[in-house]
């Protein structure tokens, strides 16, 4: 019977990248929860766990886990040496991970049947090298505006989303690094790195835990503001509006002024001007900041080369 289960196991060797930055709460639920399903539908897998500078034992509640369950996978933990936020300390774990495929857990938050674990990995394997899991629940209002601001101004093609977690194939993930660039927003650049994508929706347990959740929105701010500027031209598009209407107030006053001269009844002295000299340099100025913010953009791409993160060491709790 057990060289049968052997048999059903997929090969493929998988790894667990799993953020962790004060969720000692939500922990061992999330192993229970994942850890039983790698154990029966894979024969290979790691685990590496991205400790983002926790301060609530949640790294020490790991191990206890690990030792009393008896884990026998590999699990390695990153120590962050300060706390730098989800995207970069996801980035080291990453680039930690050795699968032929790498689930991504933004974090351990469960609200999801444990069977979607393999569903964004049966879909995966059907043609496609980004699959996501994304709750059906309620999202924030400031959620819902930033996705819907962010798709209608982004540079590429794919449109972005929440996200639960996913999983990446390893030749997206060479894709990637190949393109020589520091991934800023992860789901931003999966999704426009030209593989084929896709998004798996489950029914919540709670419609509103999305909403409750702080551990989701924690740092979301920052990399919404971030993102904006990486991957959209919405302020280029803010700047030239600005410009237009400037332009358009420049026209009007040129037209102003020409028929003050020829009207019988004058304006203040100096009112028209003073004016027309305004409106010429805001004009100049909107124009002169659309220029620059364009040049930016083109100089972003530079920064991405960069390591943006810094680990203090890495631990193998299981070899």
């Amino acid at each position: 019977m057990e060289k049968k289960d052997m048999f059903k196991k997929e090969k493929k060797f998988i790894s667990l990248v799993i953020y962790l930055h004060d969720a000692a709460a939500y922990l061992k639920y999330f192993l229970d929860t994942v850890i039983p399903v790698c154990e029966k539908n894979f024969q290979q897998f790691e685990i590496v766990c991205v400790d983002d500078f926790c301060q609530d034992g949640t790294v020490d509640l790991l191990k206890e886990y690990i030792e009393s369950r008896q884990i026998r996978v590999m699990v390695n933990v990153v120590h962050m040496s300060f706390f730098q936020g989800l995207e970069s300390a996801m980035n080291a774990g990453r680039d930690v991970a050795i699968g032929d495929f790498v689930y991504e857990f933004d974090d351990i938050f469960v609200d999801y049947d444990p069977k979607v674990i393999m569903d964004v990995y049966e879909k995966l394997l059907l043609g496609n090298d980004i699959v996501a899991a994304s709750s059906r629940g309620k999202m924030r209002l400031t959620s819902r505006a930033f996705y819907s601001l962010y798709n209608k101004t982004k540079r590429g093609i794919g449109k972005i989303g929440p996200e639960t977690f996913r999983i990446v194939s390893r030749r997206a993930i060479n894709r990637i690094k190949s393109m020589g660039q520091y991934i800023p927003y992860r789901k931003a650049v999966y999704m426009n790195c030209g593989l084929k994508t896709a998004t798996i929706y489950y029914d919540s347990r709670d419609v509103n835990v999305r909403i409750k959740n702080k551990t989701v929105a924690s740092e979301r701010t920052a990399l919404a503001l971030d993102s904006f500027i990486y991957f959209t031209n919405v302020l280029e598009r803010i700047s030239a509006v600005i410009c237009g209407v400037f332009l358009v107030f420049t026209i009007v006053m040129v037209f102003y002024i020409i028929s003050n001269v020829f009207h019988p009844t004058k304006p203040v002295e100096g009112w028209l001007s003073t004016m027309g000299f305004l409106a010429l340099g805001f004009l100049g100025v909107f124009a002169l900041l659309t220029i620059i913010l364009k040049y930016l953009s083109v100089m972003l791409n530079l920064i991405f080369k960069q390591q943006r993160y810094l680990v203090s060491d890495i631990e193998k709790v299981v070899k």
